[in-house]
């Protein structure tokens, strides 16, 4: 259930302490419960409180890590470039509900991608935890098909491997060859595949089984209009289904057009999340004040809009 609170939304939801967390900084894996899961407004993804810090070597200076000084000494002796903190999401609280088409923005090295491995189980945060109510789908991870082999069989192997019996897949396997979108290169071994080819086949194997919580990260960018329109029209179809979808992108026209909620980060920092053609408006003219080069004006920009954004509290409620 979602309420106001004094300081922004109020995300009400269950652990039940059985469940451990998804994908947490302390390992482990969890799901909101049955009653969650049926409730229609419920969240689907809870990203509580996640932060990642990488440790990188820079010679350009920054937030150095703190080492002992003859550890220090022996790096700058051997030449080596000290070692400092990069932070690729800072303390990040969301909830995404049933139904929401999610689009996540920001120029490069703003943490999206992380966060998106996050929420799919491909890396722990630092500290933090995702709840979700299934196993989120990450386009192209979740099933590994095989070069050597057509398109079709690919298919057909990535849906056998997901669990899905071997008659549903040949009842499918049509809607999935048209949302492929491939024509007689369906026949084709996959290792003879486009990357745009190679995508669209991973879209169809990924979207086969009506996938509660999917991700895509760049899915669209590489398909040409078929593909976006097909693959928009299935997205539609997974939301309809009480399936919610995470969506990153650099095209503002494709954010705008598909999603229903924007999120807007920058150098692991939430700056807006809300209306897309709001946020989008603002990120547009951030980004054009990066672009003439004043700089200074686009970090007041960013300040204002984090002082002003209105973030997510989570209370646990018992049963």
């Amino acid at each position: 259930m979602r309420t106001n609170g004094e300081d922004g939304p109020v995300e009400d939801f269950r652990d039940d302490g059985a469940l451990g967390s998804l994908f947490g900084a302390d390992g482990g894996l969890s799901f909101l419960d049955e009653e969650e899961r049926g409730a229609a407004t419920g969240p689907a993804v809870v990203i509580d409180h996640v932060s990642m810090v990488y440790n990188v070597t820079s010679t350009g200076g920054g937030d150095e890590v703190a080492v002992p000084a003859p550890v220090r000494w022996a790096r700058k002796a051997l030449g080596r470039p000290p070692v400092v903190r990069n932070r690729a999401v800072n303390d990040l609280t969301l909830a995404v509900h049933q139904g929401e088409f999610v689009g996540f923005i920001g120029r490069n090295g703003s943490g999206k991608s992380t966060l998106m491995n996050i929420v799919a189980g491909q890396m722990n945060p630092t500290s933090g935890r995702v709840y979700a109510v299934d196993t989120p789908v990450k386009l192209g991870v979740n099933v590994s098909l095989v070069p050597a082999l057509s398109g079709e069989k690919n298919i057909r192997l990535g849906c056998l491997a997901q669990g899905m019996d071997p008659r549903h897949v040949q009842e499918i396997l049509p809607e999935l060859v048209e949302i492929a979108a491939l024509g007689n290169a369906i026949h084709w071994p996959m290792k003879a595949y486009s990357s745009g080819m190679a995508a669209r086949l991973r879209f169809a194997v990924a979207t086969a089984t009506d996938p509660h919580i999917l991700i895509l990260d760049e899915a669209l960018s590489t398909g040409d209009a078929q593909f976006r329109e097909r693959g928009q029209a299935r997205m539609a179809q997974i939301r309809e289904q009480a399936g919610c979808v995470l969506f990153v992108s650099h095209t503002m026209a494709e954010v705008r057009e598909m999603c229903t909620r924007v999120v807007w980060l920058d150098q692991g920092d939430l700056l807006m999340d809300g209306d897309p053609d709001n946020v989008t408006r603002e990120y547009e003219a951030f980004m054009k004040q990066l672009a003439a080069g004043n700089n200074h004006a686009a970090e007041r920009e960013k300040q204002r809009l984090m002082s002003q954004v209105v973030r997510t509290e989570l209370r646990e409620v018992h049963a």
